[in-house]
């Protein structure tokens, strides 16, 4: 039984863990959106992307390993990157045989205009690939179809069909809010070499031999005090917002349940709904505070 709450202990630990890595990195999967974006056609849906950039995200989260010592935003883009490859494949309506052709003709063309110093006729680049001009007209208007379907296809359906993703409600923003509100708290709450393992591996992702270093203990040390901060912010968090997830057969009592529960009264003293909101903007992105 021990051995299942600790299981347990370890997983919501890790979602909280999860939650930041997917908050703080969503300004990254804008940048790789807007970076392909620069590189593919303009009939090419920034939503679409996106929507596919996120949901890489949130997958890279849940198997990120900080053990490896890689840094998650380097293991984020990666995975970020190649989902949004797999959306444009599955947004290009062109077979994959006239993908082929195409990409071989542009190389022709390529290699003629460095050759010839200017740009081939459309003679010049049949006869250099060996087919027909017809051929090659044919090539080109089935590369220009398949832009019309792509056009086509991100407007057919009604118009909920074409919503992407559902926002979050008044409610469920507000909440979503306060919880972020209540995690800054928390984490100002922590004993000072617990704030400084939490700042500084989640935070600012330094590494952690970084961290050791500064406190003057050993790697080991640190992942013991990251684990001991990750049980207090999650058992901090629960006893303001989710009480019904709090083991209520644990009433020790003694030094250590007498500063638990003075940690957990800080962390409500902290702030107010007023303050807890103040640490993101009305639609939930969060503001960067002056340190």
């Amino acid at each position: 039984m021990t051995a299942v709450a600790a299981a347990t202990a370890a997983n919501v630990a890790t979602a909280h863990e999860q939650e930041h890595l997917i908050r703080e990195h969503i300004p990254l999967v804008g940048h790789l959106v807007r970076d392909m974006l620069s590189r593919v056609p303009s009939h090419v849906n920034r939503d679409d992307l996106t929507s596919a950039g996120l949901a890489a995200l949130v997958t890279a989260a849940r198997g990120f390993d900080p053990s490896r010592g890689i840094p998650f935003a380097r293991f984020a883009a990666t995975r970020v990157r190649g989902a949004l490859l797999d959306e444009l494949r599955h947004l290009d309506w062109a077979s994959r045989s006239v993908r082929s052709r195409a990409r071989k003709t542009d190389t022709a063309r390529q290699e003629l205009t460095a050759t010839l110093g200017r740009t081939p006729t459309q003679q010049e680049l049949a006869g250099f690939l060996g087919v027909a001009v017809d051929e090659l007209k044919e090539v080109e208007d089935d590369v220009q179809r398949a832009v019309v379907l792509s056009l086509q296809g991100f407007t057919t359906g009604a118009a909920e069909d074409m919503v992407t993703e559902r926002t979050a409600g008044p409610e469920d923003l507000l909440l979503h809010r306060e919880k972020i509100g209540y995690l800054h708290n928390a984490i100002e709450a922590l004993p000072d070499r617990l704030r400084t393992v939490v700042n500084g591996y989640f935070m600012q992702e330094r590494p952690m031999a970084t961290i050791a270093a500064e406190l003057g203990v050993t790697e080991s040390r640190v992942s013991q005090l990251r684990a001991e901060a990750l049980t207090l912010l999650r058992e901090g968090l629960n006893t303001h917002l989710d009480p019904e997830l709090i083991d209520r057969k644990d009433k020790k009592d003694g030094c250590v349940a007498r500063r638990r529960a003075s940690y957990y009264q800080e962390v409500g003293s902290l702030g107010n709904l007023h303050t807890r909101l103040a640490f993101t903007d009305h639609h939930g992105v969060p503001i960067a505070i002056a340190a």
